[in-house]
């Protein structure tokens, strides 16, 4: 277990780790290669000896059986190097990307989460939950589709707030633990791509094919005498009929067998093959996972889930030594024996056995497994930026208090203080283009958003309840569907105002498709009735007129971003401020990219 980081002395420890596996990239790569040369070498010379023994009539089998043997175990030892180099060189890459998250680079890697996309959410596209260099590629550390499906879920929809306080304690005992996050990178790479969870957990739950239990026990029976018979007939092959005689008796119970109950044989091994080899995948996820022991009460659940009654990675090795026998029915040798030894008909059976036995812990299996990497997300991000902090989240009253908030996702940003209550619902954030509006809107819900998905946010401190977040930042118009940006965005005000309370509003530049005169009164309408519902926002814009609507709510306030102009050059500092902004920098824009103004 490491030692928790201070400063940077997270970013040290991992680049001291990337450069141990990058050396041991190095090693295994020399390694791979020597083997490689002397496999080929050996095989040259076995070739030359072979030749020569037998040229002078020397014996065949006593130089090149040895030799065969000896190549069966370069190969072998070759396999198992090249392994470790798979495994070394994931390291690299696992710890090549977490720098990049600790020092916050847009990085080019990583789950981009793209299929959890809706457009229908109302906060997912305006706060760039998902997407290339979105919020969701740099958290996951997730390396099976469960534990992605998990960790959007969470980022989609706020937690209770005793599930927030359990996931807080699961997230500082996993915290620390970076040998386990890495294994379970590494790991679980190969899953990765494999199944999907739905798929596995359809199979798992199928109903059961019965077999009656007799006939396994038929089959078990044949096939040894059919071993017996081939051994029999090969013993005696010119010496007497009647061995043959048996084993043609038995070939012919056996394949009575294989009819009559083919297509219940071949229906189990074809829908067993793709899950169940992608089940095998995880077992080495789940050992690890097993070896560790947890003090916060979830991930001690978790585990029980795994190990109890008994250790889920073993009866995994189960499925995993059957799916292998079911793959090898395309060796040539499974092809001419297995009929006479029932060898599909045997392992089928099995197959279904197993299925009926531990089916229905599958879908418990990859839930923890998802959980766990969910929860290792929320841990990377804890101990990757030591200086973001757990929220408080309290139902005692509906309210949002955030002390020194910044963006999570940029490396350059300045913190500011918001604060909603009963006694203040409504912000109306002027400022000039560029001045720092929407990204103080993005900032606030990012945050709330890892808040109530039980991950630490990046403020001094942070307060709220539950909340139901809602935001029109980023609306567009629609060709394919025929919708202007102003209809969506009044499409999706109509969503925030159907939000139960609390909820927590983020509009930008409300209205701004539509004349000023129209803009003034529908603004003022539904800021109205959203802070009458009891729902509590922000709502920026850079026209000047609308900042008068403050003036008509008693549970709002203005305030506003500043700029100003040194050398010919826009400044921002980004810093809020009470009140009205008093002047606009548009000319000054359009003057600085040279437009005739």
């Amino acid at each position: 277990m490491a030692a928790i980081p201070e400063g940077n002395a997270c970013a040290e420890e991992y680049e001291r780790r990337l450069a141990q596996r990058q050396a041991a990239v190095f090693l295994e790569k020399l390694k791979l290669e020597r083997v490689g040369n002397v496999r080929l070498g050996f095989v040259v010379a076995a070739v030359a000896v072979i030749w020569f023994a037998v040229a002078h009539g020397g014996n065949l089998a006593l130089w090149g059986l040895p030799a065969l043997v000896i190549l069966i175990v370069l190969f072998v030892v070759g396999d198992r190097v090249s392994q470790r180099l798979k495994a070394r060189s994931r390291a690299v890459i696992y710890y090549e990307r977490a720098l990049e998250r600790t020092h916050l680079r847009r990085n080019e890697s990583g789950e981009t989460g793209d299929r959890f996309l809706d457009p229908a959410h109302p906060y997912a596209v305006d706060l760039d939950l998902f997407g290339k260099h979105a919020l969701f590629q740099f958290l996951s550390v997730c390396r099976t589709r469960a534990g992605e499906n998990l960790l959007s879920a969470w980022l989609l929809a706020p937690a209770l707030p005793e599930e927030i306080r359990a996931r807080h304690e699961a997230v500082r005992d996993l915290h620390p633990r970076l040998d386990l996050r890495e294994d379970m990178a590494v790991l679980g790479e190969d899953f990765r791509s494999g199944g999907h969870p739905e798929a596995l957990e359809r199979w798992a739950a199928a109903p059961a094919i019965r077999i009656p239990p007799v006939l396994i026990h038929v089959a078990a029976v044949f096939s040894l005498l059919g071993l017996l018979a081939l051994a029999a007939w090969t013993y005696t092959l010119f010496l007497d009929y009647r061995p043959r005689l048996a084993m043609i008796i038995v070939a012919l119970i056996e394949a009575a067998i294989f009819f009559r109950w083919r297509s219940v044989v071949l229906h189990i091994a074809h829908s067993a093959e793709e899950p169940g080899r992608n089940l095998a995948l995880l077992r080495d996820v789940l050992a690890r996972i097993e070896r560790e022991t947890f003090t916060a009460p979830r991930l001690k659940f978790l585990h029980t889930a795994l190990t109890a009654p008994a250790p889920a990675s073993e009866a995994v090795a189960g499925i995993t030594r059957l799916v292998e026998l079911l793959e090898s029915r395309d060796n040539w040798l499974v092809k001419v024996f297995g009929p006479l030894v029932l060898w599909t008909t045997q392992v089928s059976f099995r197959t279904e056995l197993w299925r009926q036995k531990h089916g229905r812990d599958v879908k418990r299996w990859l839930s923890a497994v998802a959980e766990f990497e969910a929860l290792s997300s929320f841990a990377c991000l804890h101990y990757e930026h030591p200086d973001h902090t757990f929220p408080d989240v309290d139902e005692s009253t509906a309210s949002i208090d955030c002390r020194a908030i910044r963006h999570p996702l940029l490396s350059e940003c300045v913190a500011n203080d918001v604060a909603l209550s009963p006694e203040r619902r409504l912000l109306i954030v002027s400022g000039s283009n560029m001045s720092g509006k929407s990204t103080l809107l993005r900032t606030i819900g990012a945050n709330t958003v890892l808040a109530l998905a039980g991950a630490p946010v990046r403020a001094e401190s942070m307060r709220l309840c539950r909340l139901n977040l809602g935001a029109s930042i980023r609306t567009s118009d629609s060709l394919d569907g025929g919708i202007s940006r102003f209809y969506a965005e009044i499409l999706r005000i109509r969503q925030i105002l159907e939000l139960p309370p609390p909820a927590l509003f983020l509009l930008d530049e409300l209205l701004a498709g539509t004349n000023s005169h129209d803009r003034r009164i529908g603004a003022e309408a539904i800021l109205r009735a959203l802070v009458e519902r009891g729902s509590m926002g922000l709502a920026t814009t850079h026209d000047l007129a609308l900042s008068a609507i403050g003036d008509g709510l008693s549970q709002s306030a203005n305030v506003h971003f500043e700029d100003y102009v040194a050398d010919g050059k826009i400044h921002f500092d980004y810093h809020m401020r009470p009140g009205v902004v008093t002047r606009s920098n548009a000319i000054e824009l359009m003057r600085s990219i040279g437009l005739p103004v």
